[in-house]
């Protein structure tokens, strides 16, 4: 849309907010809202494309924040790049916003050559406490790496399933200070029997 139709239409609607009809202000107020984030939007798309890494990384958690279905498809895409930085802050995000559609992508970095991505990719499956990941998950508790078995027990005690407080409490015992932590706080999270 142009600009100048975009800035009378927002000038419009600027005015009707001061309109003595509450529904009225109301209305105007949740269009300026949606006007607001679908410009946002496109600035942040446009800031994902042409910026450097360091403004590609705010651009994905940007996209977070602005949340929705429309940030999907660039979030799995960013996801999906090679550079560690923008897949692991996609990654990151796509856990925070736990939309169903991204499981399949989320299991797949599973599998990446990066601990730091299997981790994060780890951390974001907990997100959707959903104790059909217990399978693809458990393996990870066995990493002993302080990093991926962290995220691991975390990600499981958000499922709630008390039947995996032995296969956690296990950890207790490892030299790794992370770990154990991890084990603690992850025993408070299960749900009591």
């Amino acid at each position: 849309m142009e600009l100048s139709h975009m800035s009378k239409r927002k000038e419009l609607l600027i005015r009707m907010l001061k309109d003595p009809a509450a529904e009225v202000s109301s209305a105007a107020a949740a269009s300026l809202q949606r006007i607001e984030r679908v410009q946002s939007l496109d600035e942040v798309l446009e800031q994902l494309k042409k910026g450097e890494i360091p403004e590609k990384i705010r651009a994905i958690y940007a996209l977070g924040a602005i949340g929705g279905e429309k940030v999907l498809k660039p979030l799995i895409y960013c996801a999906s790049r090679p550079e560690d930085d923008l897949k692991a802050a996609a990654i990151d995000v796509l856990g925070d916003l736990a939309h169903p559609s991204t499981v399949p992508l989320l299991l797949e970095k599973l599998k990446d050559d990066n601990s730091g991505i299997r981790a994060k990719a780890i951390k974001a499956l907990g997100n959707f406490a959903d104790s059909s990941l217990t399978p693809h998950l458990l393996p990870f508790l066995e990493a002993g790496d302080g990093l991926t078995d962290v995220e691991a027990a975390l990600a499981l005690a958000k499922t709630g399933d008390i039947l995996l407080e032995e296969r956690i409490m296990k950890l207790a015992t490892s030299p790794l200070s992370a770990t154990r932590v991890a084990v603690a706080t992850a025993l408070g999270m299960l749900t009591p029997a």
